[in-house]
């Protein structure tokens, strides 16, 4: 690929580009294959990724093979012998639901000479919606809405699920014992916690039901009579670490953020930029990162600090936004308007930030592109960016300056992007 920083925006496309191939299951799953076992093999799986990898895996061992995989709408891929179900993220709805009921009833029926391939990337919490006796599907998909409007980190949401969840939380291995379940996932948290991907259905659950209270009151949450009722009298708690059914359960990690970062930095240094990796996991409310970032490139402008131009500063990880308005706009536009905004037309700067399952938020773009001139034609629009940002309304914004970036589902997740080309 060739590159240059004669074309910024140019530069900063392929960049992300390469951070989503670096994470593509067909390039990465292969290689963590085990040899196939003498019994029967079946394969679930839940997330963005999931109908790519069931792909993969059919390309790399062929049949016999049998299971089920759910995705999200408009992310699935055609499998022979592995079927696939798409449904609702980030709320879940029946389809989601009826597929959890299958794939949890496919665990159960295994023998300790079979094996349970679980293949789980971002995107599968939502998608697993098999509520806890007792828990209504609407009350569940209640606290589910609320958590996401609240600010709530991953972590935090995914607690509240597991303990929720009739499969989460180490549910779905415990019940394939004493078969063996191996789980290859893709990472799209920050710090790649098993037990956080997807809510970790394969892996043990350190947290308990105090903790999912504990956060339903910091966030002032007032859940449904069902949910509250279950978070205070319920005695199943998740699998926890050295729980017995889970002693046959092993987790490998093929594709995470930072090898993304990492393959993206090797492409900006063939162009002649130096790349500044921040970190693969920052967290915090989209636009007060993007202040946070802008503070940073003008230290690199004015000072040369940490690096001087022309560099390029690398970031992952996963934002949240708190709703205040009622415009458009996930939390990779935020971003990106928050540090425009920031940055005020400052020369020599260009950004991306885009979600690499190419979904921002529930928009239909990947992200958008920033240039120093972007206030000014959003200015001679009409449009007033900070108002807009206050209104949570970045993708109108982009969108009215061509600068929102559309791919499609990549089939892929590892989380956020974010790439600050300081040219000069």
């Amino acid at each position: 690929m060739t590159v240059s920083l004669d074309a910024p925006l140019a530069l900063l496309r392929a960049l992300f580009d390469t951070a989503v191939e670096a994470a593509e299951p067909r390039r990465v799953l292969s290689g963590y294959l085990p040899p196939r076992p003498d019994g029967r093999v079946v394969v679930v799986g839940a997330g963005k990724a999931a109908a790519a990898m069931a792909q993969a895996v059919e390309a790399a061992w062929g049949p016999p093979l049998e299971g089920l995989v759910v995705t999200r709408y408009g992310h699935g891929a055609p499998c022979q012998h592995i079927e696939v179900v798409e449904a609702s993220h980030p709320v879940p709805d029946d389809a989601g639901q009826q597929a959890a009921a299958r794939i949890l009833a496919l665990a159960e029926g295994l023998g300790p000479d079979d094996l349970l391939l679980c293949l789980i990337s971002g995107g599968g919490s939502a998608l697993l919606a098999l509520p806890a006796p007792g828990v209504t599907f609407e009350d569940k998909r209640a606290v589910n809405r609320a958590l996401l409007k609240s600010g709530a980190a991953i972590d935090e949401m995914n607690c509240l699920r597991k303990h929720l969840s009739a499969i989460k939380g180490g549910r779905l291995a415990a019940a394939a014992a004493p078969a063996r379940a191996l789980t290859l996932a893709i990472s799209d948290v920050p710090g790649d916690d098993p037990s956080t991907i997807a809510s970790g259905p394969t892996v043990p659950d350190p947290t308990s039901f105090a903790d999912a209270r504990a956060i339903l009151a910091k966030y002032g949450i007032n859940p449904p009579a069902t949910v509250l009722q279950h978070l205070e009298s319920a005695d199943d708690d998740t699998p926890k670490p050295g729980d017995k059914r889970l002693e046959r359960a092993e987790f490998r990690l093929i594709a995470r953020p930072q090898e993304s970062l990492e393959a993206a930095a090797a492409l900006a240094r063939s162009a002649g930029v130096l790349p500044v990796i921040l970190g693969a996991s920052l967290e915090g409310e989209a636009r007060e990162l993007g202040k946070v970032m802008a503070g940073i490139a003008r230290q690199v402008r004015a000072h040369g600090q940490p690096e001087r131009p022309p560099c390029v500063l690398l970031s992952g990880g996963e934002t949240t936004v708190t709703l205040h308005g009622s415009g458009r706009g996930g939390r990779n536009a935020e971003f990106l308007l928050g540090l425009t905004v920031a940055l005020d037309g400052l020369e020599g700067v260009y950004a991306i930030a885009c979600d690499t399952d190419g979904i921002d938020g529930s928009e239909d773009n990947a992200g958008a592109l920033s240039s120093p001139d972007s206030l000014k034609r959003a200015a001679d629009l009409g449009m007033d960016a900070k108002a807009r940002l206050a209104d949570n309304d970045a993708y109108s914004v982009f969108d009215a300056l061509g600068d929102l970036v559309v791919t499609g589902p990549t089939l892929t997740n590892v989380n956020d992007f974010r790439a600050i080309l300081i040219t000069s």
